[in-house]
């Protein structure tokens, strides 16, 4: 079983083959969406291109739309992050941060 776009089934039945589908539970369907999510996260990392790119904006759409978030909304919360703590074009990766509590020590 997967989730898939919603016109398959009819594109499988167009082509003489017989499909058994059923239409999911609010929670079955988020579930299914976070499958997805993965299966096409790794098949833009094996082969990014534009296809794979829209059909993970597909799922993250679907996923707004489950939990009634408009997507300018998204965009705009996107925006204001990027301006004030910056995206991530800069490849960083954070190694360590010290505890607030931890004095450094100076060597004699």
């Amino acid at each position: 079983m997967k989730l898939v776009r919603d016109c398959i089934p009819q594109i499988i039945e167009e082509s003489g083959r017989v499909c058994v589908y059923h239409v999911s539970t609010r929670d079955e369907y988020e579930m299914w969406l976070f499958e997805k999510m993965k299966e096409e996260m790794q098949e833009f990392i094996d082969s990014p291109c534009y296809e794979e790119a829209a059909d993970i904006y597909e799922v993250f759409r679907s996923f707004c739309d489950l939990h009634q978030l408009e997507l300018a909304g998204v965009e705009s919360v996107a925006a204001d992050k990027r301006e004030q703590r910056g995206g991530f074009s800069q490849r960083i990766i954070l190694d360590s941060v010290d505890s607030p509590d931890t004095v450094p020590t100076v060597e004699p």
